[in-house]
């Protein structure tokens, strides 16, 4: 009898959640400084009528660490958020990174999740119109706006950035964006189409020659041919509106320091720059010798399409992906330069060994060209081993830049799978949650006499409680306390009395009969 008074005396009751777990105090004690560690009946969180801890705590993830308490092992549950299990563990003083080797990979992907939506709000994705004080935030007049003294200027400040940088935000802005888009395309046509010979207009030189008859005599020669004069024009109407557009953005921008670190803004003002300076080169420098190479750097201006970005999410999550993928493009370009070495060492050696007159691998150099062509499966013909040796190495070759490729390549189709998909659940959700008011309820301390540790033990019964009350009370005692099961003598240390309640007896709080009515 003493063992198992024993036993009694060693559990603990807690209320999780509305769901009742019961351990040993000593099971509690394995992992210290947490806080079932310290349990005490001095608590808040105790209830001395039914002898057990509430928590309001999720349930489902309590089983977790009570089991972790028991075992010593944290696993992770499949029916739970991640945020939440950690939250939760936060709550009950244990170590997240104690979650077990065959778990870790599931409960890790919330922290990718979270990384990747951290991702797409920096994308600007979302094409609602934000509120007049998200406004005011953002072009750093809060404090103008909640006095009511705003400006006229800052009042058009934010109305120019969204007419010129949010396509979305309002008709007018996609009438500018459809304009900005038409400019861009028939600027690249035109890049484009000047290069045609039919497009070009053929510079003729009249110049004097000397005859044998020691006659003079006009001749015509065509030293050159530029672009038709329809393109000039053309790019000039282009380029005013490029300027003006990039001169509106910088003036209404919100911070001109993110503006100019911008990427696209950087290949969209030197793109326009280079028209200008195109202009100067042709007007000052065109009789310099070579002066043709100049026009190389206007090649700049196809980079304009990457405007096209402001316009389109898809370009947005496309370029994102690359960048996310970058280890990835990394690790795929040194396998194949490493490949391409050896590969061009092989087949040079290889095409050396049996007599070849035809030998199209006269050095290693040349030979690297041909392991590019071969391992990214274009395949040129240009170069081809002609000996058996060679073509081993090549067919090596060639099923090594297959599996090369085809590696990383799955990797970089589920990041844009990933990215997608978020930006399309992003989309159909909300984009203002309901709030949610965090209220503390207040509990009355309950009061028991010789329950020791209870605050104000021995005092008076909490208020509003009824015969009702403690008669409920009392039956969930006798029902599902583990002191008061094992027998009516086992419940007389440090627990409530069978019998009273507060000094009350139990019969006087039961209801009585009316015997005014009996006869």
């Amino acid at each position: 009898m003493n063992l198992l008074n024993m036993d009694a005396e060693n559990r603990v009751v807690l209320n999780v959640g509305g769901i009742r777990h019961e351990t040993y105090k000593a099971t509690l004690k394995k992992i210290p400084a947490t806080r079932l560690s310290r349990l005490t009946e001095a608590l808040a969180n105790y209830d001395p009528v039914l002898n057990e801890y509430f928590f309001d705590r999720h349930p489902g993830v309590f089983a977790q660490v009570l089991n972790y308490y028991r075992t010593g092992k944290l696993h992770y549950p499949t029916d739970v958020c991640g945020p939440l299990f950690e939250e939760e563990l936060e709550f009950w003083g244990l170590d997240a990174n104690q979650v077990e080797p065959c778990c870790w990979m599931t409960y890790t992907q919330h922290r990718d999740t979270q990384e990747t939506l951290a991702v797409l709000d920096r994308l600007d994705l979302d094409t609602e119109k934000p509120s007049d004080e998200e406004v005011a935030r953002k072009f750093g007049f809060e404090e103008d706006y909640y006095k009511g003294t705003v400006s006229w200027w800052q009042q058009l400040k934010p109305q120019m950035w969204s007419l010129f940088d949010e396509p979305y935000s309002s008709n007018a802005a996609k009438i500018i964006g459809v304009i900005s888009v038409f400019f861009i395309c028939v600027s690249i046509i035109s890049f484009c189409l000047k290069t045609h010979p039919d497009m070009r207009v053929p510079v003729i030189r009249n110049y004097t020659v000397t005859t044998a008859n020691q006659t003079q005599s006009w001749a015509l020669d065509k030293v050159q041919t530029n672009a038709h004069i329809a393109f000039f024009y053309i790019e000039c109407v282009c380029n005013a509106w490029f300027t003006l557009e990039i001169l509106v953005r910088f003036i209404s921008s919100p911070n001109k320091c993110e503006f100019i670190k911008s990427s696209v803004n950087i290949i969209d003002y030197i793109a326009t720059m280079s028209f200008y300076i195109d202009l100067i080169l042709q007007k000052y420098a065109s009789h310099v010798e070579n002066a043709d190479i100049l026009e190389f750097f206007s090649i700049i201006r196809i980079m304009r399409l990457f405007k096209l970005t402001r316009h389109s999410s898809g370009l947005k999550i496309l370029i994102q992906t690359f960048r996310a993928s970058a280890k990835e493009l990394t690790l795929l370009v040194f396998f194949l330069v490493l490949g391409i070495v050896i590969f061009a060492s092989l087949v040079y050696y290889a095409e050396r060994i049996q007599t070849n007159p035809h030998n199209d691998f006269n050095s290693i150099p040349l030979g690297l060209w041909w392991a590019l062509v071969t391992m990214t499966t274009v395949g040129y013909g240009d170069m081809a081993p002609k000996t058996y040796v060679g073509m081993f190495v090549g067919a090596l070759c060639a099923l090594a830049g297959v599996l090369t490729i085809a590696l990383p390549v799955p990797v970089i189709v589920s990041n844009f799978a990933m990215y997608y998909s978020h930006t399309q659940a992003r989309a159909k959700l909300p984009k203002k949650r309901r709030r949610v008011i965090n209220v503390e309820p207040a509990r009355p301390p309950m009061r028991a006499p010789g329950v020791p540790g209870a605050p104000g033990g021995g005092g008076p019964m909490a208020p509003g409680m009824g015969a009702q009350a403690v008669n409920r009370r009392m039956n969930a005692i006798k029902t599902n306390h583990p002191k008061d099961m094992m027998g009516p003598n086992m419940g007389n240390h440090h627990h409530i009395s069978a019998t009273r309640v507060n000094n009350i007896p139990i019969a006087a709080l039961k209801p009585q009969p009316n015997t005014a009515l009996q006869p």
